[in-house]
């Protein structure tokens, strides 16, 4: 599906806090990005909402939005908790996953592998998401897919910058291969094991997560 117009700036202005342009404390002026982006201020307000709600911005009464950068305790302790959210989505899955679910994992999957081929870390995020958002439905409990999707949310812009780090998305589609494993012989353990290491930020993925920040903050 076709990405909306407010997706794709929401993208683009997560990749402009990246690089550096809109440093930590940048007020997001609407006018201003409508005219960069050459749109209306519907579509950057939506887009600005977008970052707000992954805490990439703020957005404080009577002043606008604002870049906020989380810090590295903070970023840690979110993926911490996704981690174990995910961790307990795959576990309820393996026992409750479908034939029809895990044929839809193996397209996403099959999606992944040709976006590494091409050295697509967009294109492989977008199935990543896919891949995850089975998982979560799969995992028969309401309460938890609410709670990993909001999360999961929050954390989109820190998780697609992770797939820049030389190698990541090899690996990560290694891990989802794990993953689908577990899942297809019904090992709830394995399938959390398997989950978790996916998700967790630490080694090389922490440092490079944190560099990016405080790269865009310098």
């Amino acid at each position: 599906m076709e990405k909306r117009r407010a997706d794709l700036i929401a993208e683009e202005i997560e990749e402009l806090v990246f690089d550096g342009t809109y440093p930590d404390g940048t007020r997001l002026d609407e006018n201003a990005l409508a005219e960069r982006f050459g749109v209306s201020r519907t579509p950057i307000r939506e887009a600005l909402q977008k970052l707000v709600q992954s805490g990439l911005a703020a957005q404080l009464p009577r002043r606008g939005v604002f870049v906020r950068q989380p810090g590295p305790v903070e970023l840690i302790e979110m993926f911490e908790v996704m981690a174990e959210l995910e961790a307990a989505a795959a576990r309820l899955a393996a026992r409750r996953i479908t034939d029809d679910a895990l044929a839809e994992l193996g397209r996403a999957n099959a999606l992944c592998a040709k976006a590494v081929e091409e050295n697509a870390p967009g294109a492989y995020y977008a199935e990543n998401e896919r891949f995850h958002q089975i998982i979560y439905a799969q995992s028969g409990n309401g309460f938890l897919r609410a709670e990993a999707e909001k999360l999961h949310r929050r954390l989109r812009p820190f998780r697609r910058q992770q797939l820049r780090l030389r190698g990541r998305l090899a690996q990560s589609m290694a891990e989802h291969e794990s993953i689908v494993a577990a899942l297809t012989r019904g090992d709830g353990p394995g399938a959390a094991d398997a989950m978790r290491g996916h998700i967790a930020v630490q080694g090389e993925k922490f440092h490079y997560l944190m560099s990016s920040l405080r790269q865009a903050a310098e």
